[in-house]
């Protein structure tokens, strides 16, 4: 490898620490081998080593300590092997600071249609060109390594709102029969290749709570470095998620970092936060960007609506980004309704921006035992996103799309 390539850091003694808890809300330090995080935190979501629209600088501006890179997407395209010549992940994309990687299985269990689970593994073929690839827990941990990544998720089994009770008992009995076979592949490549990652394992149990709690019980008793609660917001209203959520956080012990996967509104953060979660991902701020829609105090606001044609005020006032600090809600309408790129990269901005700040403020209440209060504020003045308007929005975005581009579909798929 060239030397000029960055050398593998050591992994710190104690990689997590309880600063401060308000109620069942939690303030903590997690040590990586590339950085320190603060938590609570949000982890944007670069999919593919990149953010959508967004380069490493926008990424230290907002201020994010870690971002999240794809473990299936990678292995397909550039390929670990490739990524591992290069420097591993972090360096690839010229961001230098943690990353963690998932393990794929929800990818995997998002191609329904292209995959077979066996006691072994999955076995699948790409969404790119076809070509069938297998992925066992032991591989994912073996990807992972290569990526150099600086938290591994352990290989799971991912069922949807809309399975059923067997399918969901079976995505948690193969869950939890995987996780020994990742972490005996992670000691190996601690013991081989003084790999410095930290381990996560991931609680299922689908839509029962005594299965919740059982799952992370289970996930509990193993010797890894963190918990990672998964299959929800895969399709199940909020309150249903709250009710499992709470059962799988009571299976958990409280000396290790706990991560709700795949779940990113600014409402979800505080009452994710309120039944103790650690760390969030979601691809939702940057993919409402997108489509227009950007966050603010009262809720999401849809910038291509003609009532802000001409308004020339910020986004949000005192909003910190570039949307808010240099141009106006008229010039951002402009930019979407004339389909300038430059839209996507000042939205995702001013959404991921808007995210950071937010868990600054979380953690600030929760270091002051005010967090109770804090949320109730949010909350009280925060209007959720209307699930039909935002299915609404998403049909007439992708009618201009097609109007502008009729073949494009066609390419995409």
């Amino acid at each position: 490898m060239d030397s000029t390539l960055p050398s593998q850091p050591s992994q710190p003694s104690q990689p997590f620490t309880l600063d401060a808890t308000s109620g069942s809300a939690r303030a903590g330090t997690l040590r990586l081998a590339r950085g320190v995080v603060q938590t609570p935190v949000f982890m944007p979501v670069g999919t593919q080593a990149t953010v959508k629209s967004l380069d490493r600088d926008d990424l230290r501006t907002i201020g994010a300590s870690i971002v999240l890179a794809n473990t299936y997407h990678l292995m397909l395209r550039p390929g670990a092997d490739t990524i591992e010549r290069l420097g591993g992940v972090s360096h690839f994309m010229r961001w230098e600071g943690p990353v963690l990687t998932d393990s794929g299985g929800f990818q995997v269990f998002s191609l329904a249609g292209q995959r077979r689970i066996t006691d072994d593994g999955v076995i699948f073929r790409s969404h790119l060109d076809g070509s069938a690839h297998e992925l066992t827990p032991e591989r994912a941990v073996e990807l992972q390594v290569q990526f150099g990544s600086d938290v591994i998720m352990a290989l799971d089994v991912c069922s949807g709102f809309d399975a059923t009770e067997q399918e969901q008992r079976d995505a948690a009995r193969l869950t939890h029969a995987w996780l020994p076979r990742n972490l005996a592949r992670m000691q190996r490549a601690r013991e081989e290749r003084d790999s410095p990652a930290l381990l996560f394992g991931i609680a299922q149990g689908g839509f029962n709570a005594a299965e919740r709690t059982a799952s992370a019980q289970v996930i509990a008793e193993t010797a890894i470095d963190g918990y990672a609660i998964g299959g929800l917001s895969v399709g199940e209203p909020k309150p249903v998620m709250a009710e499992m959520l709470d059962a799988s956080v009571r299976g958990l012990p409280t000396d290790k970092p706990r991560y709700l996967m795949g779940v990113g509104s600014p409402e979800d953060l505080w009452n994710g936060v309120a039944q103790g979660v650690d760390m969030f991902d979601c691809v939702h701020p940057t993919r409402v960007a997108r489509r227009g829609a950007l966050f603010t105090p009262d809720g999401r606001i849809d910038i291509t609506a003609a009532r802000h044609r001409e308004a020339d005020a910020p986004i949000v006032d005192g909003c910190r980004c570039l949307a808010c600090t240099v141009y106006g809600r008229a010039y951002l309408h402009h930019l979407f309704r004339a389909r300038e790129t430059l839209s996507y990269r000042l939205a995702s901005l001013h959404n991921l921006t808007f995210m950071q700040d937010l868990m600054t403020t979380i953690r600030a209440s929760v270091i002051d035992d005010t967090f109770a209060a804090a949320r109730a504020a949010f909350l009280a003045r925060y209007q959720p996103a209307n699930q039909a308007a935002a299915s609404a929005q998403r049909a007439v975005m992708r009618e201009r799309k097609a109007i502008q581009s009729p073949t494009a579909s066609k390419r995409r798929g």
